[in-house]
This record gives C-alpha cells, sequence and structure tokens, in this order.
C-alpha cells in the first residue's frame, strides 16, 4: 500500500512587528530558484511544488514562501499591501538564500519580484515572469470599479471583487490601492538588465496578454523574450504550461552559446 508522505513543516522568519514569514527552502547548487506566488495563492500551489520536485531531482536550491496574509505566514490578507509583500521577498533573499539567484514569478508575485529585484540587483542573475500582473491594483483593480464601488471602497475601507475561480469574492482594500501606486512600475523604465524571459496564456481572462509585452518594452535589458502560450489560461499550471516553465527556467540557467 502507498502512503503519501505529508508534507515537510515549513521554516519561519521572525519579522520587527511580531509577524512571521513561512518558507520551505532546498539546499543545493546555485544559482537558486526562489520562486513568488500570486494573490491569494500560497507555496503549496502546483507551479511552486513541481519547481521544488525539478529542482530537487537535478541538486538545485529552491525557496518558496509565503507573504504575510497568505497561506501559512501570520497577518490578515486585508491588511497585506505590495511594500509589504516586497518587505517580505526581500528578508528572504537577504537572510534565506546564499549566492546567485533566479526569481520566478507568477501574476502578483511578477510584480513582486521586479521590486524585490530592484532592492537586490547583486543577486538575481535572471528573472522568469508568468502571466505577470504589475501594476495590477491601478490598472485592473482600480479602473475596472464604478463610481458607486470607488465610493464605497473610500467609505468602508474595502471592497469584495468577483473571483474568476468560483463563488468566493477577493476583499481589496483601500491601502492596498493606494499602496499600489506607491509602487507603480509599468510607467517608466526598469533599471534591471539581468536575463528575463515572459510567458502568458492567450486565454488568460485576468490579466492581458499585453502586459507582459509592456512589461518587456519597460525593463532595460536587452536579453527579454516574451512567449504566448496559445492554449493557457492565467494560472499556467496544466502539464504542457509547466513544461513550458520548465524549458524557460533551463534557458535562464544555462543560456545558448
Amino acid at each position: 500500500m502507498n502512503v503519501t508522505q505529508p508534507p515537510p513543516s515549513p521554516q519561519f522568519l521572525a519579522c520587527d512587528d511580531g509577524e512571521s514569514i513561512a518558507y520551505r527552502a532546498l539546499s543545493g547548487n546555485t544559482p537558486g530558484i526562489v520562486f513568488f506566488c500570486g494573490l491569494l495563492s500560497d507555496m503549496t500551489g502546483t507551479k511552486a511544488t513541481s519547481l521544488e520536485t525539478l529542482c530537487r531531482q537535478t541538486g538545485r536550491a529552491f525557496v518558496r514562501f509565503d507573504y504575510f496574509g497568505h497561506g501559512e505566514s501570520s497577518g490578515a490578507f486585508v491588511d497585506g499591501t505590495i511594500s509589504r509583500w516586497k518587505k517580505d521577498a526581500v528578508r528572504i533573499l537577504d537572510e534565506v538564500t546564499e549566492g546567485p539567484q533566479i526569481l520566478v514569478g507568477s501574476s502578483l508575485g511578477v510584480w513582486i519580484m521586479i521590486l524585490a529585484a530592484l532592492q537586490c540587483r547583486q543577486q538575481v542573475v535572471g528573472m522568469v515572469g508568468i502571466a505577470g500582473a504589475p501594476d495590477f491594483t491601478e490598472d485592473l483593480v482600480w479602473e475596472s470599479l464604478s463610481r458607486e464601488d470607488r465610493r464605497t471602497l473610500k467609505k468602508t475601507g474595502s471592497i469584495r471583487i468577483p473571483s474568476p475561480y468560483g463563488n468566493e469574492h477577493t476583499p481589496i482594500s483601500q491601502i492596498l490601492i493606494e499602496d499600489g501606486r506607491k509602487n507603480l512600475v509599468l510607467r517608466d523604465a526598469i533599471p534591471l538588465t539581468c536575463p528575463v524571459r515572459l510567458l502568458h496564456g492567450l486565454l488568460d481572462k485576468e490579466v492581458p496578454p499585453e502586459t507582459s509585452l509592456k512589461l518587456a518594452t519597460c525593463l532595460d535589458s536587452d536579453n527579454v523574450a516574451v512567449t504566448f502560450i496559445k492554449n493557457g489560461d492565467h494560472r499556467l499550471s496544466s502539464p504542457e504550461s509547466l513544461s513550458y516553465i520548465f524549458l524557460t527556467v533551463a534557458e535562464i540557467l544555462n543560456p545558448p552559446l
């Protein structure tokens, strides 16, 4: 009889304000890989765990973690901000990883990894973006709200918007919107010069595929490529999509001559 082994218990980074960041780390060769989850996702998702399996098989260092208010980290999601999640990511890079790193981000994670890379440029030697959603609080959430919704948000401090994944609604706070405006990256050049690969599904109904093109244009790096996956959705977690992700990470690790 096959017995499924429980996942390893997470480790925790203690924060100055009493909160804690949950993470799981795999030791191995560098450059290591750090995975950045999407909004309301966590480090137990398919992409994160599949990448960890790949790294385990190839002897490569790997880290996955949960932002404040996500997964096994402390805090309430509605109290989270882009600045807070960036701070979590920088702490992971500074205190958990060693040596050069390749950052892999999904959706919100692409925005957070860019902000973290701007602060930790010497550590970051490459990035892979999956269905990237930088600036989503302004371009996708705020712009889609009606006047009535905006008044409600201002009056109550939060609003719930429909989720494409069922009957649940996503709570969006006024502080998330306001803090997002302090961290926008698609309004000007992004001074990062490492190799970058961006993947986006053409069936993505949450984030327009053109967002990845705009991100590619903003990056200072000359080594940027965008790949559209014809039958890919926003999650890009199908076996076919995972194969694209693995091949893309491998290309960053072992660039062609």
